[in-house]
């Protein structure tokens, strides 16, 4: 008889969920095990809610939380999962993650924080009823890029523009900031829009952007049902509070699933200079074209860059922006490496200290 985890996609009970041939090969090990997979769709406080075979199953993560923040099991991992009879289940490890979308966190430590895994798509929500913040949406391309996905931006709340021209002018201020990236503007009350963003959204997608951005409302309207909850924008700054607390995925009626999750105060970089390079994917080419290989777009001869800048082809903005994450990207980078430098010191001291022990207590017994 063939193992559950070798049918047809189309006959598998995770298929809606995203498992695949590739999956099963990777769980095939485990299911010799008696395991079974399972896709992580919310975690919370060292449990985590998995859909599995089976059907929805809650499972503790104890085995799942390394000191690493960036190895703890994440919204969108495919799990392994105690069998049916345990109590409580555990998940005993993940599967190698394809994708995913890391942030630095806000502490001083220089960690990452992963928001999803396994993703897509990174459907970047941004509301048309504040004032567009370009040098954000090129910083939200850059994670989306490094992270593996493939980014789209949405501009919601496009009802609260006051014609299409507005609203066509507006689309192509992001276009310049987003190359290589499809912009939509949608109105999720009015649903304008919404079919289009969900034929786009195949395999898992991931819903990031800051509070009050509608993306509640969006997955509603990509969900076909009031799953999320919608709280009011303030009028005084147009910010809404956090609905989503947690990170929560769904199945699209459309076909794949949904990652929502809560808005985002700080999006900040996270070894993302690949990710940095792609979203100026305009300017990175004009650097070829410098005198220098080691150009640094600043006062040097022969530069592309300038040059472009001079003769309008590059905005400044964009070059601004440019050197700004590069040189947070870089500042990151630098303190991440002395913490691991740090922390290789403690490892050696604690490992000179161990062996200093051992010598003296061979000393005592041969004395």
């Amino acid at each position: 008889m063939n193992s559950p985890f070798s049918t047809e996609i189309s006959r598998h009970p995770l298929a809606d969920f995203g498992w695949d041939d590739d999956w099963a090969a990777a769980f095939a090990p485990y299911a010799a095990q008696g395991f079974v997979p399972g896709r992580v769709v919310r975690v919370d406080r060292g449990q985590c809610d998995l859909v599995t075979p089976e059907g929805p199953v809650r499972a503790d993560t104890e085995f799942v939380t390394p000191h690493d923040p960036l190895r703890v099991v994440c919204t969108g991992d495919w799990a392994v999962v105690d069998p049916d009879g345990g109590d409580p289940r555990y998940v005993r490890t993940y599967l190698p993650r394809r994708t995913s979308f890391v942030r630095s966190t806000s502490s001083k430590r220089s960690e990452g924080q992963i928001l999803a895994a396994n993703v897509d798509h990174a459907v970047i929500a941004v509301s048309l009823a504040a004032e567009l913040d370009l040098g954000r949406i090129e910083r939200f391309l850059a994670l989306a890029w490094e992270s593996g996905a493939q980014p789209v931006v949405v501009l919601t709340k496009a009802d609260l523009v006051p014609d299409a021209a507005t609203t066509a002018h507006l689309v192509s201020d992001v276009e310049t900031a987003a190359p290589g990236v499809q912009v939509l503007a949608v109105s999720a009350e009015q649903g304008h829009g919404i079919d289009v963003l969900g034929a786009l959204l195949d395999g898992t997608s991931v819903l990031l952007g800051q509070s009050g951005a509608g993306k509640s409302t969006l997955a509603n309207a990509l969900l076909g049902a009031d799953v999320m909850d919608v709280q009011a924008v303030r009028d005084v700054d147009g910010k809404g509070r956090h609905t989503t607390t947690t990170r929560n995925l769904l199945v699209l009626p459309t076909g794949g699933v949904l990652i929502d999750t809560p808005g985002l105060r700080g999006v900040g970089l996270f070894d993302a200079e690949a990710g940095v390079g792609q979203v100026f994917s305009e300017i990175e080419a004009l650097a070829e074209g410098c005198r220098f290989h080691d150009c640094a777009h600043d006062a040097e001869p022969g530069c592309a860059v300038l040059a472009a800048l001079d003769d309008g082809t590059l905005p400044p903005r964009r070059l601004d922006s440019y050197r700004k994450l590069l040189r947070e990207n870089q500042r990151l980078a630098a303190r991440t490496d002395a913490r691991l430098r740090g922390e290789m010191r403690r490892v050696w001291k604690m490992r000179g200290a161990e062996g200093r022990a051992a010598m003296e207590a061979k000393r005592g017994r041969l004395g």
